[in-house]
């Protein structure tokens, strides 16, 4: 009688775990057949209802039963995972006939893009690019320009300041005494580079690019720095943009001015980005200061000279007529795509 309830059994399990469709199946008949309450483990606990002389050949039995219900179920589990990878291998397998899916290529930055204009445009003119360190000495950044400790045009730089006698530098006109200190005249050069200054809305960011240019040799002149830079907005900007020059005040050079550009937004109008006035200023400019010279080893009588300094970003807006400058910094691929 219990050999035919084992042989039942034994059916009944085997049957369970063929007909499992899937490995959930497979599992809820697992539980049910080998669980610690299932129906194979019930066998076990009858053992206590046998004769003593029957339950050594029972045990043994249920054993068999349970080893053989699980190499059964190990079997049934691979055949079911196999089933289930090739499924899957078919869901997502590729039709390579198919035409794929262009690369999206890059392109430069706005901001590379102009940078490099403006550097080959001052290079046709005969000017050289430097580069220099953006964590500068308080005294390239400041001392070497005419601005000793005490001066109080050095609050009207925003300085990051990283240690002591080091800044972040704040313009690229830092560069200026590291060229003179290791080159005699004539010099002609532009710097461009990243600047930093703590000062943040739509027409500044703490952290911009400049291109500083100085040209020293003997018998420079305002008119020749004048020429140089209409030459620059000519090809920058157009012949017909209008342009003017107002006195204006820089350490280091004297005399100095800014140059303006009617504003490209509102035309000359008037808006938000020009301050209402019709006019956006574009760089700064001078006569190097003798004093500059000076700290250079320079003889002030013997050489002269001119600098200016322009944003990067500046120009940018005006030539692509953009209003604020944080979209250069904010990575929307819509606005990067336009260029």
């Amino acid at each position: 009688m219990v050999a035919t309830e084992l042989d039942e059994v034994r059916a009944a399990a085997i049957a369970a775990l063929e007909a499992a469709g899937d490995l959930t199946a497979l599992e809820a008949a697992r539980v049910a057949w080998l669980g610690k309450r299932g129906q194979i483990s019930a066998l076990m606990q009858r053992m206590g209802q046998l004769a003593a002389g029957e339950r050594p050949a029972f045990g043994k039995a249920v054993n068999e039963l349970k080893d053989e219900v699980s190499a059964r179920l190990t079997a049934r589990r691979a055949t079911l995972e196999e089933t289930a990878r090739g499924a899957r291998l078919a869901a997502e397998r590729l039709d390579i006939t198919l035409p794929g899916w262009p690369p999206r290529r890059g392109s430069l930055h706005p901001l590379t893009q102009t940078r490099r204009e403006i550097e080959a445009i001052f290079q046709r003119m005969g000017f050289a690019v430097e580069r220099g360190p953006e964590v500068e000495s308080d005294y390239y950044n400041f001392e070497a320009l005419n601005l000793p400790p005490d001066h109080p045009a050095r609050d009207m730089q925003d300085t990051f300041y990283c240690g002591p006698g080091r800044v972040l530098r704040t313009h690229t006109s830092s560069v200026q005494g590291r060229v003179m200190a290791r080159r005699a005249p004539p010099i002609q050069v532009i710097v461009p580079g990243r600047v930093y200054r703590r000062d943040s809305d739509h027409t500044h960011s703490p952290m911009f690019h400049q291109v500083e240019g100085l040209l020293v040799d003997r018998e420079v002149s305002f008119g020749d720095l004048k020429g140089v830079l209409q030459g620059f907005t000519n090809q920058i900007f157009g012949a017909s943009l209008p342009l003017r020059f107002r006195p204006s005040y820089f350490p280091f050079t004297e005399p100095s001015a800014e140059m303006d550009v009617e504003c490209v937004v509102c035309g000359g109008r008037g808006c938000r980005v020009c301050g209402h006035t019709g006019w956006l200023e574009i760089l700064g400019c001078g006569m190097v200061d003798p004093n500059v010279f000076t700290l250079a080893g320079y003889d002030p009588q013997a050489v002269s000279g001119f600098a200016f300094g322009m944003g990067i970003e500046r120009i940018a807006m005006l030539r692509h007529a953009i209003p604020d400058l944080r979209l250069f910094f904010e990575n929307d691929v819509r606005f990067l795509e336009q260029f």
